[in-house]
């Protein structure tokens, strides 16, 4: 009896890092940008946001893919219920940089696993706790002047030299705070029946 096909697999990202990290599952998959709007919604909290712009960033590429599996992810970084977004320039991943110092933030990952054969989303939410040494200005200078993290939320990328400015890290999936949670795809996509191993 012949085993069904397994469906496409696609990334709604345009990240070298998620791709890079996608690659370790599975080594066959197409990437596709999901030009999603990621304005928040009012009164719409933090996590909420994350959940939803990761589905929303499944849904967007979903019409060019159909029978598809499609992943999409989004992570906000909230300190005491502030959104810190990509900085964009120096000046203002300095000030993120300044105001977070000595402080605990979580990375909250939005995943959503969006299965196009029924157009059902299975969507995850996973936290990751980042407390920040209580950096001095000259670190901080320093730091962005060799790795200016500018679309970075929170302005440091804990797969590089930002791991120089953490403290302490706290969470169930070490890849989710580079972007895409490993350890929750794997379990979505056994839901799905795609197998990895």
């Amino acid at each position: 009896m012949p085993t069904p096909a397994t469906p496409p697999l696609v990334l709604a990202s345009t990240s070298p890092f998620r791709r890079e990290l996608l690659s370790r599952l599975i080594a066959d998959f197409q990437v596709a940008d999901p030009r999603t709007d990621e304005t928040p919604l009012p009164d719409e909290t933090p996590e909420a946001l994350a959940l939803r712009l990761s589905e929303a960033k499944a849904r967007a590429v979903a019409p060019g893919h159909p029978g598809a599996l499609i992943i999409g992810s989004d992570q906000v970084a909230v300190c005491d219920g502030r959104i810190y977004g990509k900085p964009g320039n120096h000046e203002r991943a300095v000030a993120q940089l300044q105001e977070l110092r000595g402080r605990t933030v979580n990375f909250f990952t939005g995943l959503c696993l969006l299965d196009t054969r029924n157009n059902q989303a299975h969507v995850r939410g996973i936290p990751t706790l980042v407390t920040f040494r209580d950096l001095t200005d000259q670190e901080i200078a320093a730091y962005l002047e060799r790795e200016p993290a500018y679309n970075c939320a929170g302005s440091a990328k804990s797969e590089g030299l930002g791991i120089a400015l953490i403290a302490r890290l706290e969470g169930s999936d070490p890849n989710a705070l580079v972007g895409l949670p490993l350890i929750a795809l794997c379990d979505l996509f056994r839901e799905t029946g795609l197998r990895v191993l």
